[in-house]
C-alpha cells in the first residue's frame, strides 16, 4: 500500500517514514525544507532514510521511498501527486510549527496551517483515500481548567495562533468528514521529544545549554509541567490509528489524544536531563511566556480503547536517548 507523509524531513514525519518503509510500505515523502530551524537537520533526517541531493534532483536509494521537494500551497502539484501515485494513506505531519513563533508571524501558520491543510483536505476529496490522519496539538486545550485533558472538553480558549490554526483543522476535517464521507483522524500531540528532535524545543534546548555550560531559560520559575512523550510512542499510536479509519458511516471522524499520561514538573525534567549528561544546570528564571499554558496532561483512555495501546516510555529512558543522540549527532 502507498502512504503520503508530508513534513517527511521534520522529526515526526522522519521517525514514522522510518517505521513505515520497514514495515515494507511505499511512502512518498512530500516537504518544503523551509528554514524555521536548521535545514541541514531536516536534510540529515533525509539522509538517514537515503534521500541524497545529486544533479538537482532529490534521489531515494530505497526503491519504496519517493521525495517530493514542495509546498503545501502549490496547490496543482498537490493535485497532481495525488492523482498520479493514488494513495491508499494520507498522515498530514507538515505544518508551521511553534507556539511562540505564532506570535510574531501569523501569516505563516494561516498560509501553511490552513491554506496547507484545506488543500490537503480537497485532493482526499476529489482522490479518495482510506484514511487521512493528521497532526493536531495539546495547544489546544489552551486555558482549559480542567484535568486530564480529554478530547470530550471544550477546546474554544486557544491562547496562541498556532492552537487556534490546530483547532481549525480539527473543525475542517471534521467537516469534509460530514460533507464528504473523508474518514479522518486528528492527533493532539502532547510534547513530543526524543533523537532528531526539533531544536527549539525544550529538551534539545536544555541538553545543549547544559552540555556547553550556558544558563537555560526556565520559563513562570520552573511551574510548569508537560506531559513529555517519546517519539516512539507517538509512531506507534499514528501507525496503529491510520490502519483503524472510523467505520462510521455518517460521520467517519475522530480525534484522540497521544500523551504519556503522566505530566512531568519542568524541575523533575531538568534534573533528570542534568543526570543524564552529568553536569548541573544554570537556570534563568524568567516569567511566564505569552501563549504559554502552566500545564499539560493527556487523558488517553479513548486512545487505549481504540488501539490497545498506551503511551508509556518512562521519562529517565527516554531523555537517556535523547542525550545519546544528541552527542552523537554534535559529535560531543
Amino acid at each position: 500500500m502507498k502512504i503520503l507523509v508530508t513534513g517527511i524531513a521534520g522529526f515526526i514525519g522522519y521517525h514514522l517514514s522510518k517505521k513505515l518503509l520497514g514495515e515494507g510500505y511505499e511512502v512518498i515523502g512530500f516537504d518544503n525544507l523551509n528554514d524555521y530551524y536548521d535545514v541541514q537537520l531536516k536534510i540529515d533526517r533525509l539522509k538517514e532514510l537515503k534521500i541524497e541531493f545529486e544533479n538537482n534532483l532529490w534521489v531515494s536509494e530505497n526503491p519504496n521511498l519517493k521525495f517530493v521537494k514542495a509546498d503545501l500551497l502549490e496547490k496543482e502539484v498537490l493535485m497532481n501527486l495525488f492523482n498520479v501515485e493514488k494513495f491508499d494513506y494520507v498522515v498530514h505531519l507538515a505544518a508551521q510549527a511553534g507556539v511562540r513563533y505564532s506570535l510574531t508571524e501569523p501569516q505563516r501558520y494561516i498560509d501553511s496551517n490552513i491554506t496547507g491543510f484545506l488543500n490537503i483536505l480537497e485532493c482526499c476529496r476529489h482522490y479518495p483515500v482510506k484514511h487521512l490522519v493528521f497532526a493536531s496539538s495539546s495547544s489546544v486545550y489552551g486555558l482549559n481548567a480542567k484535568i486530564p485533558f480529554s478530547v470530550h472538553d471544550r477546546t474554544d480558549s486557544p491562547v496562541s495562533i498556532y492552537a487556534a490554526t490546530k483547532k481549525s483543522n480539527e473543525l475542517m476535517a471534521h467537516t469534509y468528514s460530514c460533507l464528504f464521507k473523508i474518514p479522518t483522524t486528528g492527533l493532539r500531540f502532547f510534547t513530543v521529544y526524543g533523537p532528531w528532535g526539533r531544536p527549539d524545543m525544550a529538551m534539545h534546548l536544555f541538553t545543549d545549554a547544559i552540555i556547553n555550560e550556558k544558563p537555560i531559560k526556565v520559563f513562570n520559575h520552573g511551574k510548569l509541567s508537560r506531559d513529555f512523550t517519546f517519539i516512539d510512542d507517538i509512531v506507534e499510536s499514528i501507525y496503529r490509528i491510520m490502519l483503524k479509519p472510523s467505520i462510521e458511516s455518517e460521520l467517519p471522524s475522530n480525534l484522540f489524544n497521544i500523551g504519556n499520561n503522566s505530566p512531568e514538573k519542568l524541575g523533575d525534567f531538568i534534573e533528570t536531563i542534568e543526570m543524564a549528561i552529568g553536569k548541573n544546570a544554570k537556570k534563568e528564571l524568567l516569567p511566564m511566556q505569552d501563549g504559554d499554558v502552566e500545564r499539560t496532561y493527556a487523558d488517553v483512555q479513548s486512545l487505549i480503547d481504540y488501539i490497545g495501546y498506551k503511551p508509556q516510555t518512562p521519562i529517565q529512558d527516554g531523555i537517556t536517548n535523547f542525550v545519546n543522540w544528541y552527542k552523537n549527532y554534535y559529535k560531543i
